[in-house]
């Protein structure tokens, strides 16, 4: 299926998300491939921040928000109710930030991997805590300015999520950019196949966040791939498979400097001068 072909209908709608954001683009793709039968799960992040504002619910399917670390469990408690029920034809999909996964509910995502639930997961990564203040997440790149990492950015590596996924044996695992909607919607239809713990981390970039223009979410998420700092992959039958090549490498300074989140050395140094350390 491509991007011209999907589900006219609408079932995430109404939002209040920031302009040009990538993860409401990544739940609203997702849910029109996966479609009216989908029970979507959303802890405490910006998804359920811009989704649920009383008394309006911006989701034409039954959707739920959990607690911050309790995503996968009551991803859990739904399959197997439904299932219970005598319910069909239905699947339980999870959306939550990179915090959110990589962090505060990986030891939730951790317990289904193990047991082996019938669940799809979607991280949109935002690559930062962006609802709470743009606070340093697991998955912040090294150099990348937060409210928790000012002056000289993130010194920590980026978590492999993806790797980590696959090193529990789950049955499909996957990447994606919201900059190459085909290919996210291919890994989408087949994750829907899937029996078992499906599992997509898909790049979201935050304009407010990264430092960017509200009209270049896509254009930055595709870029990301083509330099080479995102890699579109899938994981079946225990081995990975690389989807795309990076084609403009030598492009991979630009890619960083025009993002506002990286420009770290003038502003400390500014401060510096200003007498703020």
């Amino acid at each position: 299926m491509a991007v011209k072909n999907l589900d006219e209908r609408e079932f995430f709608f109404g939002h209040k998300a920031c302009a040009g954001c990538g993860g409401s683009l990544a739940v609203r793709i997702a849910l029109k491939v996966l479609g009216e039968r989908t029970v979507a799960v959303l802890p405490a992040g910006c998804m359920s921040a811009v989704g649920f504002n009383f008394p309006q619910l911006c989701f034409a399917n039954n959707a739920f928000i959990t607690p911050f670390a309790a995503t996968a469990s009551v991803m859990t408690g739904l399959e197997a109710g439904l299932r219970r029920r005598g319910e069909k034809d239905f699947i339980v999909a999870g959306f939550a930030g990179d915090g959110g996964t990589a962090d505060i509910g990986l030891q939730a995502l951790s317990g289904a991997m193990d047991r082996g639930d019938n669940i799809l997961y979607i991280c949109y990564d935002n690559e930062a805590y962006m609802n709470t203040g743009i606070q340093k997440s697991g998955l912040t790149p090294p150099g990348a300015k937060t409210s928790t990492t000012p002056h000289r950015g993130s010194r920590r590596p980026k978590k492999d999520m993806p790797a980590i996924v696959a090193a529990n044996g789950v049955s499909y695992a996957a990447s994606a950019s919201v900059g190459y909607l085909d290919d996210y919607i291919k890994k989408l239809e087949k994750a829907k196949s899937v029996v078992g713990v499906k599992y997509i981390h898909v790049l979201a970039p935050c304009p407010t966040g990264w430092g960017l223009g509200s009209d270049e979410t896509v254009e930055i998420a595709k870029e990301a791939v083509d330099v080479g700092v995102w890699e579109l992959k899938e994981y079946e039958n225990g081995r990975w498979t690389v989807n795309r090549k990076p084609t403009r490498p030598q492009d991979l300074e630009r890619h960083i400097d025009r993002q506002g989140r990286f420009r770290i050395q003038s502003q400390y140094q500014e401060d510096s001068r200003n007498g703020q350390r």
